[in-house]
């Protein structure tokens, strides 16, 4: 936060431009953020070399997540101009209705107003100042306040100036974006009655605080926490055996991407007994060197949880790992990959089946896979992923029940391949069930996460002249508009007669 503003301050500007930015055309709103996605791309050298000092991530990844950040807010842009996220919907005065006359009824969403969005500390790019959820509210029409990370600040201002300028220079209103910086801002926004919506990415423990503030106001506000997750992996005999000497890369990869520090990465991943995995594993990972993790904070807490995970009974070790840090408490590590049994984790899962923000992984050996629907559903609550790695055709009884239990408890179950990656298109679902997230009918990644901060008004009866313009007969936004025509009562519920 700069020494000129305060909460009152950011709060008062945000407040006073939701109307102005609520109401500019989709094409202009478009333009705004292409600008956006503009400014952030005509600075790459200068964003990447800010971020490997901050944050100790390598320049190709954060060279990756810069072209995400700028793609998804290209994307949104699209979105905004095609209308369809408005859910214009228009049912036409009916005085031939069969439960009697029917009024002229048309509904749409509007913009909830502004939005705080916490940024995480894995993503500097993606999930922070310029990332989705501010991409998603400044599609849906919403001043945004970004709460700067702690982990990159002089990143987080850096950014927050390209996206300030350029949205100004587009005409969008002061006060349409702002950044603001400490837990103590954080959370007086968050209290503060203008404030209509939030968004996080970061801890359970952090997440679960900061809901339950928005939950307790005087008027409640919708808060979206993405919590992360262990996200399971399940492999059958046959998969394992048709992935053959490609499925050790391939896990200790997503494990160790990023350290680690990635909320969709496998947490635990059954296997057959008998896998005969443990050489490959010990070599791969021991041929794996040491990466820095993000901050001190994560550096403790990772160590933490890896000396119980190393500690619990019924663990075997395939590659011990460890951390190095240093006189500052910055950490650097390596994978910690461990072995267990469905009994074992049944009886020891208090100690060992939380998150492990770091690149540790549990294999969990199973002796037959009939049991493998019942393990899940017991040890596991909800999870971002949970994926299936199975033989091309298989198609089990234990494997279609397996796939039911996993549907009910995560937001994207994926066969083969693995969690870590998540594609920024239209049909994406990043969320899923408590703990990973705090309201599981939403995304933070796709197109459908802008429906987080827009809320649906209906107007009954009013003048064409006094309506919105995505309501108008008019439609001089250009919108996608779905009628009910009058007279068409009269066949509801005659939709099968026409079937071939």
């Amino acid at each position: 936060m700069t020494p000129s503003q305060d909460t009152e301050t950011i709060a008062a500007k945000a407040a006073a431009a939701a109307e102005t930015v609520a109401a500019t055309p989709p094409r202009d709103r478009a333009a705004a953020i292409l600008s956006v996605a503009d400014a952030i791309e005509g600075d790459v050298d200068g964003l990447v070399a800010l971020a490997a000092r901050e944050t100790g991530l390598g320049e190709a990844r954060l060279r990756g997540e810069i072209a995400r950040t700028v793609l998804q807010l290209r994307l949104f842009a699209d979105v905004v101009v095609a209308g369809d996220y408005l859910d214009v919907r228009i049912d036409e005065g009916d005085p031939a209705f069969v439960l009697g006359p029917r009024p002229d009824i048309r509904r749409y969403l509007v913009p909830v107003g502004p939005v705080l969005n916490y940024a995480a500390s894995n993503f500097p790019f993606a999930f922070s100042v310029a990332g989705g959820d501010t991409a998603a509210a400044l599609a849906a029409g919403c001043p945004v306040i970004v709460k700067a990370h702690p982990g990159h600040p002089g990143l987080s201002r850096r950014t927050a100036d390209l996206v300030t300028a350029a949205l100004a220079a587009a005409g969008m209103p002061d006060g349409a974006f702002q950044l603001v910086e400490g837990d103590d801002e954080g959370v007086a926004l968050l209290k503060d009655p203008r404030v209509r919506a939030a968004s996080f990415t970061g801890s359970q423990r952090a997440g679960r605080f900061l809901a339950d503030i928005a939950a307790s106001r005087p008027a409640p506000i919708p808060f979206y926490g993405e919590l992360g997750s262990v996200n399971p992996v399940f492999v059958t005999r046959s998969g394992l055996a048709e992935e053959g000497e490609g499925f050790v890369p391939a896990f200790l990869a997503s494990v160790s991407g990023s350290a680690g520090q990635l909320c969709t990465k496998p947490g635990f991943v059954f296997v057959p007994a008998g896998h005969a995995l443990d050489g490959a594993i010990t070599g791969a990972a021991g041929a794996i060197g040491e990466q820095r993790l993000l901050n001190g904070k994560i550096t403790a807490g990772y160590d933490e949880r890896r000396r119980a995970v190393l500690a619990s009974d019924g663990v075997r070790v395939l590659a011990e790992g460890g951390v190095r840090t240093d006189e500052e408490g910055e950490g650097w590590a390596t994978p910690t990959i461990v072995a267990t049994t469905v009994d074992a984790l049944n009886r020891n899962g208090d100690r060992i089946l939380d998150e492990s923000f770091g690149p540790l992984s549990v294999l969990v050996e199973y002796d037959d896979e009939a049991e493998l629907p019942a393990a899940a559903e017991a040890l596991f609550e909800g999870s971002l992923t949970a994926t299936v790695h199975a033989a091309d055709g298989e198609s089990s009884p234990a494997l279609r029940s397996l796939v039911r239990v996993l549907s009910e408890r995560a937001g994207r179950v994926l066969f083969g391949g693995w969690p870590t990656g998540v594609a920024v298109t239209p049909a994406m679902q990043h969320g899923g069930p408590w703990p990973a997230t705090t309201n599981d009918s939403s995304t933070s990644v796709g197109t459908a996460s802008i429906g987080r901060f827009l809320r649906p008004v209906a107007y009954q009866g009013v003048p064409d002249a006094l309506l919105p313009e995505p309501l108008r007969t008019s439609n001089p936004w250009g919108v996608p508009q779905r009628r009910s025509a009058a007279g068409e009562s009269e066949h509801w519920g005659h939709a099968l007669d026409s079937r071939d």
